[in-house]
């Protein structure tokens, strides 16, 4: 089941969308396959992918982890040291490339944990195009990190105020931009979710990780028992999963935001708690968190990039089927995985992949010294800065910003007036 039929994965997928949006997709959908068969069009993807990108990034050994935990050996897939730190990069390069050959001059985006909104920006920046992003206001808040280096890169970013303020309503909202500006504008969509083609071109461009994974594992005589990705839309994990989902091993395991705990509005769960339901949102059909009169409930979690209420149409139906297996972890089990990492081999995960890794520190004891887990590090934790330091070492990151807002308010007027200088 590597692609959709008509645009869906069994019962889910599709295209529900307003007859305004149907030309362009239509459009993209046409495009995608031509570019996809087209020999010139993959020789300029992959030289950007090598020398831009920085692929391909390393599938690592945790010595030290693998000893702490006993059983099965754990190999880390670093995504996190593609350029702008994530594994979004592939997807939003892919897109946009693909929207220039389609004539397109303006590229908007929706993003969560932000790291979607910089991959996009520093895409259309390197390709000469202009970059609108979308932002729930909670999430921009909460990863200011990411906002700044959008901007740096030359794109506006647009807070999302209405709604819960996160990732569901900067969807809604770059969905309208494109419905009111279709022959210009192309949406790169962060996820592999959306109306068809979104889900098949996502994978298609984070495919690449699994492709390297296959290769590094048949290079170093590795056979894989398990893959752990974290799970939030989804295109980390079917990008990490795609080359491995038609055969019977290894295990597929996806790992939800279990938030704080069961209840409804304190996780985002769609496979794997009590409150996900088939609907149709954003396009498509599949698993949402959902409340009896089919509206989006709330969700939470410690990663912005997993707080969103739906999943995309291709995991949905593997779920079902039993090819993937769902799990979730908390944002304390999270935490726990992100310092393990970082004390015991150096790696810095990002909040979302520290749920992958969550899952490794629980299953590896489980399993022989024979087997072997590999973990996607979907993103590198330098972007949580603003969340970790104040679960780790509150009083101190209180200190430094009360130092730092001093310190800007007294250097205002001597920045203001050496900067006017400059210019």
């Amino acid at each position: 089941m590597a692609h959709s039929e008509n645009g869906f994965f069994d019962n889910y997928g599709g295209k529900y969308v307003a007859e305004v949006l149907r030309r362009p997709l239509d459009e993209l959908e046409i495009a995608f396959k031509e570019a996809m068969a087209d020999p010139s069009f993959i020789k300029e993807l992959e030289i950007i992918q090598k020398d831009y990108i920085g692929r391909e990034t390393p599938l690592l050994y945790a010595e030290t982890a693998t000893k702490l935990l006993g059983g099965a050996k754990i190999y880390v897939k670093l995504e996190g040291l593609a350029n702008t730190g994530a594994h979004k990069i592939n997807n939003a390069i892919g897109q946009c490339l693909l929207a220039k050959r389609m004539g397109k001059k303006r590229i908007i985006a929706e993003t969560g944990a932000g790291q979607h909104g910089v991959a996009t920006a520093a895409a259309c920046a390197k390709l000469g195009l202009d970059c609108t992003v979308y932002m729930g206001e909670v999430d921009v808040r909460r990863q200011q990190p990411n906002v700044a280096a959008m901007e740096m890169y030359g794109a506006k970013v647009h807070a999302v105020t209405s709604g819960s303020r996160t990732l569901k309503d900067a969807v809604n909202e770059a969905m309208r931009d494109w419905a009111a500006n279709p022959d210009t504008t192309h949406y790169v969509l962060g996820s592999a979710l959306g109306p068809a083609p979104f889900p098949d071109m996502v994978r298609e461009f984070q495919s690449i990780i699994g492709k390297e994974v296959k290769k590094q594992c048949a290079e170093r005589g590795i056979k894989p028992t398990a893959l752990i990705a974290c799970c939030g839309g989804g295109s980390n994990s079917i990008g990490f999963f795609a080359p491995f989902i038609d055969e019977k091993e290894p295990r597929l395991i996806a790992v939800e935001a279990g938030g704080i705990g069961p209840g409804v509005g304190e996780n985002a769960s769609r496979m794997t708690g009590n409150a996900g339901r088939e609907g149709i949102m954003h396009g498509y059909k599949s698993r949402f968190l959902l409340d009896e009169d089919g509206q989006a409930l709330e969700t939470r979690s410690i990663s912005a990039g997993l707080d969103y209420c739906g999943i995309g149409p291709q995991l949905a139906t593997l779920g079902a089927q039993g090819r993937i297996e769902f799990t979730s972890a908390l944002d304390k089990e999270a935490l726990d995985a992100l310092k393990f990492f970082a004390k015991n081999e150096g790696i810095l995960f990002a909040m979302e992949s520290s749920h992958a890794g969550a899952e490794a520190i629980k299953l590896a004891p489980k399993l022989s010294k024979d087997d072997v887990i590999i973990v996607n590090m979907s993103g590198r934790g330098d972007k949580d800065i603003f969340i970790t330091c104040p679960v780790f070492r509150p009083e101190e990151w209180k200190q430094f910003l009360i130092s730092e807002l001093k310190r800007l308010e007294e250097n205002k007027d001597i920045h203001n007036a050496d900067l006017m200088k400059d210019h």
